[in-house]
This record gives structure tokens, sequence and C-alpha cells, in this order.
């Protein structure tokens, strides 16, 4: 073990159970944030030396305000949580679901990045990801790309994930003179269950992780404001 903190929001399963996984290989003290106490604790165990739960909702701000005010010194910050609540496009996409979709996907990811800011200050290598998406790219949008077919739909999804991305570069920009890392990642279609395009993949989770991970320990000299794919590759925006 080290003495390095990482949170990971959304840990209690997928990606960022992974990620989680591979930040605690690394010796670091990962804390397992998840909205369910007891799928929470059972990921703490199966991660096993390192792992600490964190109960966190990102959406309630008085639970973030709790869990932040428990944390002195953070290196680490993943923000992973996220939903995907249809795949419609967005004629069919109620106002409703964009508000659900953002309350996560955006406006929590702001409440948990504001909230743990004082811990994050107090480490000398601070690193922040935001896990994004590829089809939040306007450049993969509107040109053709492997990854999916444009205009195919998620309206809610891809669209905060697009606005994660401007975030992004908005915290990397406003940090820099800290030395905060803050870059975006895109870490491709995944088998999990974040929408059932997503449960019907046959993409490692564990394969996108390693790309959170790379992003998480980078080194002083490493980028900022920058969007990568889990590759490691450079994403349009």
């Amino acid at each position: 073990m080290n003495e390095r903190t990482a949170l990971v929001t959304g840990a209690n399963k997928g990606i960022g159970k992974c990620i989680a996984q591979l930040l605690a290989a690394e010796g670091l003290t990962v804390y397992v944030g998840s909205r369910d106490l007891g799928r929470g604790q059972r990921a703490v165990e199966e991660i096993g030396a390192g792992a600490r739960l964190l109960v966190l909702d990102v959406t309630d701000p008085d639970v973030v305000a709790q869990a932040a005010a428990r944390m002195d010194r953070l290196d680490v910050l993943v923000n992973n949580a996220g939903i995907s609540p249809s795949l419609a496009p967005p004629t069919d996409t109620g106002v409703e679901e964009y508000r659900r979709t953002y309350e996560t996907n955006v406006f929590g990811v702001v409440a948990v990045t504001n909230a743990f800011l004082p811990a994050l200050r107090r480490s000398p290598h601070p690193r922040i990801v935001n896990i994004s998406s590829g089809t939040a790219s306007l450049t993969w949008s509107t040109t053709p790309n492997p990854q999916f077919t444009p205009g195919s739909g998620a309206a809610a999804y891809r669209s905060s994930k697009a606005a994660l991305n401007a975030l992004t570069v908005l915290y990397a920009q406003t940090l820099a003179e800290d030395g905060f890392k803050v870059n975006a990642l895109a870490p491709g279609l995944r088998a999990t269950d974040l929408n059932p395009r997503a449960a019907a993949a046959g993409g490692d989770p564990a394969e996108a992780a390693q790309g959170a991970l790379r992003l998480a320990l980078l080194p002083d000299d490493g980028p900022t404001g920058g969007f990568f794919s889990w590759d490691g590759t450079p994403v349009p925006w």
C-alpha cells in the first residue's frame, strides 16, 4: 500500500468496479462510491485489499457534502457514475428524461468534483478522470465512424456526455495552475447494464478500465483537458 487515495463513483459494478480494482492493485486506497449499501459492500469484498466503501448518491447534495467532509486528502477522482435511461432519439425523448440524465451525468459530476476539490488540492498530484463516451464526440457524430451509426439515438445520454466534455475542458483550464490533470475517457461499448445496447455488447469493461487507470496515474508532464479513447488515442471533440 502507498499513501495515495482514490474515489470512483458508481464503482459497485461495471467499468467503475474494474477501475477500482485496478487502482487498488496499484496500491491506492480506493473508495468505492455506491448508492446502494449492500451492493457497495459486496464490491468492496470482491475487490479486496485497499477497497473502502463510501455510500454516495451523486444526485443528493447532502450525501455528497457528508461524504466529502470525511475525506482529508484525495489524489484521484474518477467520475464514473452515469445513466442512460433509453436509446430514444431527441424527437421521442421527453424533457424529464433529459433532466434525470443530466442530474447524474452532468450535475452529479459538478457536485462531486466541487465538493471534493479541497481534498484534491491537498494532493501533490491531483487527477480527475471523467468517464464520457465516444458517442458524445460531435465530430464522430457528424462523420462516418466505425464505433456507431450517426443519428443512432440515446439523445439524452449522448448530449449529457457532450456537456461533460465541455466541463472537462473548463475544469482543466481552471485548475491547471494548481497541478491538476483533468481528462475525459471514451471507454468504448462495453458489456454493462448501462442500456440494452451495452448489455448486448461483447466489450470487456476491464479493457476500458485500463484507459481510466492510465489517466488517473498520469505523470506531471501528462496531458490535461484532453479526450482519449480507452487505448490512449485522442478522440476528436
